[in-house]
């Protein structure tokens, strides 16, 4: 169903599957180039696999989230037209995680450090995709600088003002056992989904990290103190590059209602809504996703 809407750079190979096996076992077996650059003095870590124009992939911010997890099964189907790059945002994965001490982890500084991760690059404009809080990330970049911003594609994208739900819950309120990762897991996936144990593990694991931790505590604190993590809609109105909404029709975490109010609140937007979906349509259906994402990309002006 269609809806329209009138630095020092460092590298090696490593591996891509399409399927939740042990991440470290997959990054021996195939081509994928994991790379860090300083940006703005946050060591930033990111995937980059293909040619052409540039293509920013935003992972979520559930606990145990980076890069390779929520871009694992797409990334070498953009990275076939698109020089992609999937990143590490601050506080997650294998990028720093700033003592909370002195950093916030707000939403702005989310923002700051992905501009600061293009100038280290020295890329003055892409085209993005943002799941989630990765979604929110690239809709404020788009909104602040929008000469930055080519094209976006936001996919069950945080940024407006949503009551926090009981569904919410196991992803504020993870309490870092292996029990609770698999009900966060199960929040943001469609009932009908069969989550790997391998991918409950890598999260899991992830999550334990002490630096990762603290970020995560800190990450959820200020979303917990600000009521959510929105932009006002002077905001997001904002955006004037074209944007296409991707919206899972089973997500329990950004309801679809969610999507509407953004087509009605950017002005060149499309939006696609897909069946038998929750909030990871990247890992849920990546096929659906990445055809219509690209197709999206090479089509629309």
């Amino acid at each position: 169903m269609v809806h329209r809407n009138g630095g020092h750079r460092t590298g090696r190979r490593l591996t891509l599957l399409h399927r939740p096996l042990n991440a470290k076992a997959e990054l021996k077996m195939h081509n994928l180039s994991s790379r860090y650059v300083n940006a703005d003095g946050i060591r930033t870590h990111y995937f980059e696999e293909g040619r052409g124009p540039v293509l920013i992939l935003l992972h979520g911010g559930g606990a145990g989230a980076d890069s390779y997890g929520n871009w694992r099964a797409t990334l070498s189907s953009f990275a076939k037209h698109y020089r992609t790059i999937a990143v590490d945002m601050v506080g997650f994965g294998k990028t720093d995680k700033p003592d909370p001490a002195t950093f916030e982890f707000s939403q702005a500084a989310r923002v700051a450090h992905l501009r600061g991760f293009l100038r280290a690059l020295e890329i003055p404009s892409a085209m993005f995709v943002g799941n989630s809080m990765g979604g929110a990330t690239a809709l404020g970049l788009a909104a602040q600088y929008p000469e930055i911003v080519k094209k976006l594609i936001l996919m069950g994208s945080a940024g407006l003002n949503t009551k926090i739900h009981d569904d919410l819950l196991p992803v504020i309120n993870y309490d870092f056992s292996r029990e609770g990762m698999h009900r966060l897991i199960r929040a943001l996936v469609n009932e009908n989904f069969i989550v790997d144990e391998t991918l409950i593990d890598y999260r899991h694991s992830n999550s334990l990290e002490p630096n990762t931790r603290r970020a995560y505590g800190a990450t959820m604190k200020w979303i917990r103190d600000q009521g959510g993590l929105f932009y006002e809609p002077e905001v997001i109105r904002r955006v004037i590059c074209p944007t296409l909404i991707v919206s899972g029709k089973n997500d329990k975490v950004v309801p679809l209602e969610n999507a509407y109010r953004f087509l009605e609140l950017i002005d060149r937007s499309w939006g696609y809504i897909i069946p038998h979906c929750g909030h990871w349509a990247m890992i849920e259906h990546p096929n659906d996703f990445t055809h219509a994402s690209i197709n999206f990309l090479q089509t629309v002006e």
